[in-house]
Parts: C-alpha cells; structure tokens; sequence
C-alpha cells in the first residue's frame, strides 16, 4: 500500500505537471497524496519535512539562481549575446549553419548564460540562417539542444550551471569534477551530435526539402501560459521576464560582449583551484556557520563569485548600452524566484517520498543493481530526472535520498567523489529531455513546430548523445579511474 502511495503522488505529479498546473502547489499535493497513503502525519510531513528539505535547497542554491538570472538579463539587454552569437555565425558561413548554432548556444551557456536567454536570442537568429541555407525548420531545436542543453550543462569541466553545483554539498566537489572525464563525455556528446544533424541535413537536401513556413515570435510563444509554467520547473529563468527591463539599441562590441563569459570561466577555475584551498576556513566548524566545511561549501561559493565577478564586468563593459540598469536588474532578480521555488518544491516531494517507509524498497533495488554503484547511480538519477522532467530536480531529490549511501560506498571502496559528481550530473541530463520536460516543451513553442516534427532528432541529439556519454564514462572510469 506505501509503495502504491508513491506511484500515486509520483503519477498525479506527472500528469498535472504536464497539463500546466503550477509546481508550486502541484508537488506538496503529490506529497501528501503518498503521505496519506503510507498512513503518515500529513501535517507533520508537509510543514517538517517537505518545506525543511525546500528551504534546505534554496538556502544552498538560490544564489546561484539569483546571480544566475541577473547575469543572463544583464548580457540579454546590453546586446552582448546577440554580439556573441552573431559573431560566431557570421565567421563560420552559410554552409556550417547547424555548427554555427550549436557553437553559439554552447559558448554562451557554457559562460553563465541561462538557458532560456539563451533560446530567446538564438532562435531567431538561427531561424535566419537556417532560411538562407534552406534547412528544415524541424532540425532548428535539435540544434539549440545540443548546444545549449547537452555537454555544457552536464559534462564540461567548470559550468556554472545549477545541475554540475548540486552535487558539490553532496560530495564535497568542485566544478572542475574529473575534468578529464567531462571533457571526453563532451566530446561524444558534440561528435556524435553534430554527425546525426549534418545527416539529418544531407537527406533533407537529398529530398528537396526547404525551411518550410514562417514561425511565430519567441514572444508570442511566451504568452502561453502553459509553456511557461512547464519552463519555470526546468530552467533557472521565468521566461515572462523576457519582456521586462529594457534592451539597448546599439550593438555590443564583440570583445565587451565576450568578457563577462570568460570571467565566469576564469573566476570559476581561480576560485576552485587556488584561491579557497588556500584560506584558512577552520571558522566554519563553529556552530554559528553550521559546523560545516570548506568541502561543503566550496563548490557553491566559487560558482557565485565567478557569476558576481561577471556581473560586474558585464556592467562595466556594456555601461552605455544598459538603458535601464534597475529595471534591467530587477527583471533578473525577479526571473529567478519562481524556477527556484518550483525547484525547491519537487526536492520538497522528493523528501516526503524518501521518508516513507516504502522507499526503503525502492532504495534497495537501486542499490542492489548489476553493474556496481556507478551504474546504479547513473540508473537513479536517470529514472528521476525522467519522472520529474527535470534535471535539476530530479538530480536533488536522488542525492537528498542516496548521496549520504553513495558517499559511503565511495569512502568504502576507494572511489573518487568527483567521479560521483560527473556520473550523477550527466546522468540527470539524459532522460530528462523528454516529451513533458519544460525546455523542450518551451523551446519547440518558440521555434514554431510540434514534437511530431522535431522530436525525434531532438532525442538523438539531446539523449542519445548524453547517453552514450554516459556509458562512455562509466566505462573508461572503470579502467582508469577518475582523471
């Protein structure tokens, strides 16, 4: 009967998350239903554990949120990613469309960049290019999924995305996690993806198929409400704040535009690798701080200086082309509020679940499975992040119930925790690309197509990619270790 009040919420959760109905409200419903169900206190549940574990979560990550967001509409409205992202098309010509798209989306994400910004300015331009070079429409979110929603989210060494900090409190870890190893997931999940769309694109060729009809405006694909419910659970920006603030009229200089995004890279690295070993941070077992550790924290506070440091450059590089340097802010700092609640709310589901007398069931069938802990940890986060249609959600609320086991396990058989951290983060971007998940969903509403169109190449780029990625890693850390 537990485990039967878990598939409950789990399912009520999943259909009305997909129907549009807010997070927000949605997952502490869900909770209770699998509460009620175990015969549990329902009170106790929602008020002790639900919100101490969606508090846990935002007082962790709503920096990262926070900063996030405001860094992303800083560089929106100074022009510097359209500056960006021109650049990179424009050099790399006509015939390289589909890299050129892939390459702009990767390089802006990858410096701290959110990911809706990201297709807000991408996609139009992208849709440009793709008439020119007279290629299918249908291919257009494939390729922003591989550059955006891929290997800089998930696998490359260093991402400020929330997805590579959740693991770092986990596993005391930094961004740069067997860097190694991210770099060769990267690669898989870059080759293999640009070889599937340059075929998708020959054939499409071979057939006489054109770009086919115009698409709606970005904003007018915003205006749905239901779109944007679904992205707020997914990303770490509101798409309605799109609209706010105001954008500059002038064009960014490329070098002014790219700057921000290579300090957020260089702070990161600095920050990780040489500056925070080097304090002395022993203050922090004291009561007052938590009686915490630097392994605890690092991660978190190297991602938030190198977004504050970018915040900074991005304000004194773009001053003139900021219009409304207030509006612009408070439009960021507005952005992050709900995907960080609707984060916090899943983990929050996810903890209620976890403290069920059932889930000790489900804990041991993952623990149990063939293959050994990095197979099942690839398996858990998977299988999470699919049911939620959330990376980030799905990723926290697999940590909050085995992180503590995996750790263990780690300790016991000599596995180094940044291989943890690598695994768990590409493990939660795979499955998680699919129908219901809020990006896509959003994405393909912004490029004007449906999932009969485009879905297909979106799960070849976006999870097939990831996860023979995935195996990749598995399978060499299981010769050589983490590297």
């Amino acid at each position: 009967m537990d485990l039967l009040g878990i598939l409950a919420g789990l399912g009520l959760l999943i259909w009305l998350a997909f129907r549009g109905w807010s997070v927000l409200l949605l997952a502490p419903i869900a909770a209770l239903v699998a509460a009620l169900f175990g015969g549990e206190p329902l009170l106790a549940h929602w008020t002790q554990t639900f919100m101490g574990s969606a508090a846990t979560f935002i007082a962790q990550f709503f920096p990262i949120f926070l900063l996030g967001a405001v860094f992303g509409k800083l560089m929106d409205d100074s022009g510097a990613v359209s500056s960006v992202a021109d650049f990179i098309t424009r050099h790399l010509g006509e015939k390289r469309v589909i890299l050129a798209v892939v390459l702009a989306g990767a390089f802006v994400t990858y410096g701290g960049v959110s990911l809706f910004v990201a297709f807000f300015v991408i996609v139009p331009m992208a849709q440009s290019l793709f008439v020119k070079a007279s290629i299918p429409r249908r291919l257009l979110p494939a390729a922003v999924i591989l550059g955006t929603s891929t290997f800089t989210m998930s696998a490359l060494p260093g991402t400020p995305s929330i997805q590579n900090a959740i693991p770092m409190p986990f596993f005391g870890t930094t961004p740069f996690a067997a860097p190694g190893l991210g770099l060769v997931a990267s690669l898989v999940m870059l080759g293999t993806g640009l070889w599937w769309l340059g075929r998708a694109e020959r054939i499409a060729r071979l057939s006489g198929e054109g770009y086919g009809t115009d698409a709606p405006s970005p904003g007018e694909a915003m205006a749905n409400e239901l779109v944007r419910e679904r992205a707020t659970a997914t990303g770490e920006f509101d798409p309605a704040e799109i609209a706010h603030g105001q954008r500059s009229q002038m064009a960014a200089p490329v070098l002014s535009a790219a700057t921000p995004l290579v300090v957020v890279v260089v702070v990161n690295l600095l920050m990780s690798l040489v500056i925070l070993p080097r304090i002395d941070t022993t203050f922090l077992a004291e009561a007052r701080w938590g009686g915490t550790s630097l392994a605890a924290v690092a991660g978190v506070w190297s991602v938030i200086t190198a977004l504050a440091a970018a915040i900074v450059t991005a304000i004194a590089c773009n001053w003139r082309r900021l219009p409304s340097l207030r509006k612009t802010i408070d439009a960021g700092a507005n952005a992050s509020v709900l995907p960080a609640l609707s984060v916090a709310s899943l983990v929050g589901f996810g903890a209620v679940v976890a403290a069920l007398p059932a889930f000790a069931t489900v804990r041991d069938w993952v623990l149990d499975m063939e293959g050994g802990p990095l197979v099942s940890l690839a398996i858990a986060t998977n299988l999470l992040a699919a049911l939620t249609g959330s990376a980030s959600g799905g990723l926290t609320i697999a940590l909050d119930a085995l992180g503590n086991i995996y750790m263990g396990i780690a300790v016991r058989e000599g596995i180094n925790p940044a291989l943890l951290h690598r695994i768990a983060v590409i493990g939660s971007g795979t499955l998680d690309i699919l129908p219901h998940n809020g990006a896509v969903v959003s994405l393909l509403a912004i490029c004007g197509v449906t999932h009969r169109e485009s879905y297909f190449d979106i799960v070849m780029v976006g999870i097939a990619t990831s996860l023979l990625a995935l195996i990749a890693v598995i399978v060499l850390s299981t010769i050589f270790g983490s590297f």
